[in-house]
């Protein structure tokens, strides 16, 4: 397996109550996912080649009030997508009610497709993991997060593959959430599988 370097850190500290910040970005993942679970009900097709449209697809649902409340049970944050900050441009910028008025004080998720194969599993460290790692992104709270999209059917923690997208990853629920330190921070990575949602053909 091709070793993938994982770049420096260059960011500020770890800002407040790391724990406090640990425990509440992990449940808003959780939610996140139970979004997805609930977009799943629907029957929506996602486009199998387009990361930002099924970003898109999925926001719809964090950014619907009724939704959040009854499906997703998310309370208290604001979704943005594509926002300027730093070096890039985040795929999604969450902002915590309680920290409004800190410019500053967001968290990031960058969204990447996955599929079991080489060149996207090398994608979600070069263009995803190192963007926070290197500063790209900033990490106010030191905790952030990525979501990997599923657009092939394959075996999750054993094929998509965690362990080849490196061996650093924890995993929190199989098949769900892992996690990964890099320093003084922390990713919580969602695995949302979209296999049998893709507008691709099957076989």
């Amino acid at each position: 397996m091709e070793e993938l370097e994982l770049n420096a850190l260059t960011f500020e500290p770890i800002i407040g109550e790391t724990y406090e910040y640990d425990f509440e970005f992990k449940t808003l993942m959780l939610n996140i996912y139970n979004c997805y679970l609930y977009l799943l009900q629907k029957n929506r097709t996602v486009p199998h080649n387009n990361e930002n449209a099924i970003r898109d697809i999925l926001l719809e649902y964090l950014t619907d009030t009724q939704v959040r409340q009854n499906s997703c049970l998310i309370e208290g944050y604001r979704f943005d997508k594509e926002v300027d900050e730093n070096e890039g441009r985040v795929d999604i910028k969450i902002i915590d009610k309680n920290d409004f008025e800190e410019h500053d004080a967001y968290y990031v998720i960058e969204c990447k497709r996955l599929d079991g194969y080489s060149t996207l599993n090398k994608a979600y460290i070069t263009d995803g993991i190192n963007r926070f790692t290197t500063g790209y992104y900033s990490s106010y709270y030191g905790i952030n997060g990525m979501i990997g999209f599923i657009v092939k059917k394959i075996n999750i923690n054993t094929n998509t593959n965690m362990n080849k997208i490196g061996d650093f990853f924890e995993m929190i629920e199989k098949d769900k959430l892992y996690k990964s330190i890099h320093d003084n921070l922390k990713l919580y990575h969602l695995m949302l599988n979209f296999a049998k949602n893709s507008d691709k053909p099957k076989g």
